[in-house]
C-alpha cells in the first residue's frame, strides 16, 4: 500500500511538471507552424487551460498525499511540511494564472478588437497585454522551480524515512 501511495504521489508530481517543462516546446511550435498569430494565440491559451487544471488537480492530490503520509508512516511527519509548503505556493501561483492573469490578457484581446498586434507597442492595450504575458511566463517559470524543488524535498524525506 505504501509503494502504491507513494506511487501516486510521484505521479502526480511527473504529471505535472512535465506538462509545465513541455508546454513551451508546444507554445513555439504552435506559433511556428500556424501563419496566423490570433490563431495559435488561440490554441496555446486553451492549452494553458488545460495545463492549470491538471496542475491543480495535480496539486491536490500531492498535497493529499503528503498529508496523509506520516499517519501511515510513509514519510515523518516533519519532512513534509516544506514540500507541502511548495505545493500550496504552486498551486496559488497555478491559480493566479488561470483566474487572475489570463482573463486580464482576455479582456485586453477583446478590447483590440479580438487580436492582439505583439509588434504594435505604441498601443497601450499591446503594451499590458505584453506585460501580462511576461508575467504569465514567470509564474509559470516560479511554478516549474518550485516543483523541482518540491521533487528533491520529496526525495530527501524518502532518504530520512530509512
Amino acid at each position: 500500500m505504501k509503494t502504491l501511495l507513494r506511487t501516486l504521489l510521484y505521479l502526480a508530481l511527473v504529471v505535472w511538471l512535465g506538462a509545465e517543462i513541455f508546454f513551451p516546446v508546444v507554445a513555439a511550435t504552435a506559433f511556428s507552424s500556424l501563419a496566423d498569430t490570433h490563431a495559435a494565440g488561440t490554441v496555446v491559451g486553451k492549452l494553458l487551460r488545460i495545463l492549470h487544471g491538471m496542475g491543480l488537480v495535480c496539486g491536490m492530490v500531492s498535497l493529499a498525499l503528503l498529508a496523509l503520509a506520516p499517519a501511515w508512516n510513509i514519510y515523518k511527519p516533519r519532512t513534509v511540511l516544506a514540500p507541502m509548503t511548495l505545493i500550496v505556493l504552486m498551486i496559488a501561483l497555478t491559480a493566479y494564472s488561470q483566474w487572475g492573469i489570463i482573463p486580464a490578457m482576455e479582456r485586453d484581446r477583446i478590447a483590440a478588437g479580438g487580436a492582439i498586434d505583439t509588434r504594435d507597442s505604441a498601443n497601450p492595450l499591446t503594451a499590458h497585454f505584453n506585460s501580462l504575458h511576461n508575467r504569465s511566463e514567470d509564474v509559470e517559470g516560479a511554478v516549474l522551480l518550485l516543483g523541482l524543488a518540491t521533487v528533491v524535498l520529496v526525495a530527501k524525506a524518502e532518504t530520512s524515512r530509512a
